[in-house]
């Protein structure tokens, strides 16, 4: 259940542009008045993924804090692992207003953002300064501008790599122009042989994610696992935002950019499924898209996911979303005769498919 607290919150905020309650949620966290649950775990929620310890295994998802300007309240939240992002080298103000927009009868979102963030220098330095209480991750981005956005990826990975314990690489966004079309097989080959030519060459070679669309055929799906299986990758995380617009019934619904939220889930659990098929259990995969209960974790793991993320059912449910579903996933794996997470792990990867 959502607390008094978190209930008036989120009536004030959602009176308010979504842009600028976005904004204000990240400074009443700042503020100390949000009241945090602090780690959440137990021996069967605490777990591993890439080497990382996690004391459960419910992650923020990336474009919440974008700037890593509220990583110490974050770390209280009761997540597992944190993901911050999307960081470009240079910084940029993104697409005109308005760029996000509330599906409130959908229990969704539709952003098209284009990676506004303060750039790369900043957001390390403030990375450099972070809690060192969970594990906490950079999405990296390319510049709308850039002539070059494999350099773009490889160049944020050096610069922001020696302060966070995992990245991701982002060609999933569908809100710079392009971008997606780095998930076709010559070129994300050529973009990860970079990045991790990158890794190599920092001080602690820190595991490399790559984040794919929902909007791919069992083929490509295919493809892209064998790609980041051969590239070294330690994982996937799946999936970003769609562009499809089945069955929404807000009337902000016809809005170009990522939708978000409730409708996601479905599409991008079965990507996960396929993708788990495809890599054969070779890579950790993190399942992502739609996740607003601990039922929902729980089908994404049994779907074949080491450990999930969310964001936007944050905007419906508040901040406690995350202990919530981390409380209710352990007595979720305790009544299916679970001691890990582990051991879920693709077990009802079979409804997906």
């Amino acid at each position: 259940m959502v607390n008094l607290i978190e209930r008036a919150g989120l009536a004030v905020l959602h009176r308010l542009d979504p842009e600028t309650a976005h904004g204000l949620s990240l400074r009443a966290l700042n503020s100390g008045l949000v009241p945090l649950p602090g780690v959440v775990t137990s021996p069967r929620l605490a777990c591993t993924i890439a080497g990382m310890q996690l004391a459960n295994p419910v992650g923020l998802a990336a474009g919440y804090d974008k700037n890593a300007t509220a990583l110490g309240p974050l770390a209280r939240a009761g997540f597992g692992f944190l993901e911050v992002g999307a960081a470009t080298p240079e910084p940029q103000p993104g697409n005109p207003k308005p760029r996000l927009f509330r599906l409130t009868e959908d229990r969704a979102a539709i952003n098209r953002f284009g990676f506004n963030n303060d750039g790369m220098a900043a957001i390390a330095a403030r990375l450099q300064n972070r809690p060192r209480s969970l594990p906490i991750g950079l999405n990296l981005g390319a510049n709308k501008t850039s002539n070059d956005r494999a350099a773009d990826f490889a160049h944020v990975l050096a610069t922001c790599g020696p302060h966070v314990d995992f990245a991701t690489v982002n060609v999933s966004s569908p809100n710079t122009e392009k971008l997606r079309d780095l998930q076709g097989p010559a070129a994300l080959t050529a973009l990860l042989a970079r990045v991790m030519e990158v890794r190599a060459a920092l001080a602690t070679q820190i595991p490399v994610f790559l984040k794919i669309a929902p909007d791919l055929t069992p083929d490509e799906i295919a493809e892209i696992g064998a790609i980041a299986v051969s590239a070294g990758l330690a994982g996937i995380i799946a999936t970003n935002t769609t562009l499809s617009r089945e069955d929404l019934k807000s009337a902000t619904h016809t809005e170009t950019g990522g939708l978000s939220g409730a409708p996601l889930f479905e599409k991008s659990t079965r990507v996960l499924a396929q993708l788990s098929l495809a890599t054969h259990g070779q890579l950790p995969l993190i399942g992502v898209g739609g996740i607003g209960s601990a039922e929902q974790a729980y089908a994404k793991i049994r779907a074949g996911a080491s450990a999930v993320q969310l964001y936007t059912a944050m905007v419906y449910e508040g901040i406690g979303l995350a202990a919530r579903i981390a409380l209710g996933l352990d007595a979720l794996l305790a009544r299916d005769g679970f001691n890990t997470v582990a051991e879920a792990t693709g077990t009802g990867r079979a409804d997906w498919l």
